[in-house]
């Protein structure tokens, strides 16, 4: 939680080791008519507008414009979050886009340190920024991994550590941080096709205005039919 959200990625979402429940990220939501950018992540526009549309499972899905990016490619999308709040926003855009958009939509409540989707369903799973202590983390991915059906496609994108050293806001928590070698390795081997392993430079303005180069890890991995 310390993303700038006027000047970071739209929908990045911290987790600290402090407890951070609905009521703090529903109050969160709703103290701005928008808490990030409308415009979806760079990150999935590169790595999924090639992909065939099918099902597909949005984590962390905030306000929704990845959701909505997807769902007017054809995509039929679940777009799962903590925030009862940034759910009812993110459908309610969705109907401003079209309700040909809005149909292909179902948006999810639940608790993501938690929740098991379904194994084996969704032909995409994208979770972008979310940040957990270690453990959590890492149990998130797994789950996330056993939920793409064969040939489908995981997309994890995060903050690289080397970002601890941006004027960027980030918490002091190195363990929020991780790499494309720690998102690989923790694949089963013999599983997956890792197509995209890299740390990918950006550039975006610090909360004193000056323009600064950050880091995003971004793993996109095919599950073997």
């Amino acid at each position: 939680m310390g993303s700038t959200p006027s000047v970071d990625r739209p929908s990045a979402t911290w987790m600290s080791p402090e407890p951070h429940d609905e009521r703090f990220w529903d109050e969160r939501y709703s103290s701005r008519d928008a808490l990030w950018s409308a415009n979806p992540n760079a990150h999935l526009i590169s790595e999924a507008s090639a992909l065939v549309p099918g099902a597909a499972l949005d984590v962390g899905s905030g306000e929704g414009a990845d959701a909505i990016w997807l769902a007017q490619r054809g995509w039929q999308v679940t777009a799962v979050d903590f925030s009862t709040v940034a759910l009812e926003r993110g459908a309610a855009r969705a109907l401003e886009v079209g309700a040909n958009v809005a149909r292909l939509i179902g948006w999810l409540h639940q608790d993501l340190t938690v929740w098991t989707p379904p194994e084996a369903t969704y032909d995409l799973v994208t979770a972008q920024f979310m940040h957990l202590p270690k453990d959590a983390r890492e149990s998130l991915h797994r789950r996330l991994a056993a939920s793409v059906a064969p040939a489908g496609f995981l997309l994890i994108v995060g903050h690289h550590p080397s970002d601890l050293q941006t004027t960027i806001p980030r918490p002091p928590l190195p363990e929020l941080f991780y790499t494309p070698a720690d998102l690989a390795g923790a694949l089963e081997p013999g599983e997956w096709n890792i197509i995209v392993s890299a740390t990918r430079e950006r550039t975006t303005t610090d909360p004193r205005g000056q323009t600064v180069t950050i880091h995003d890890t971004v793993l996109r991995a095919q599950r073997l039919g």
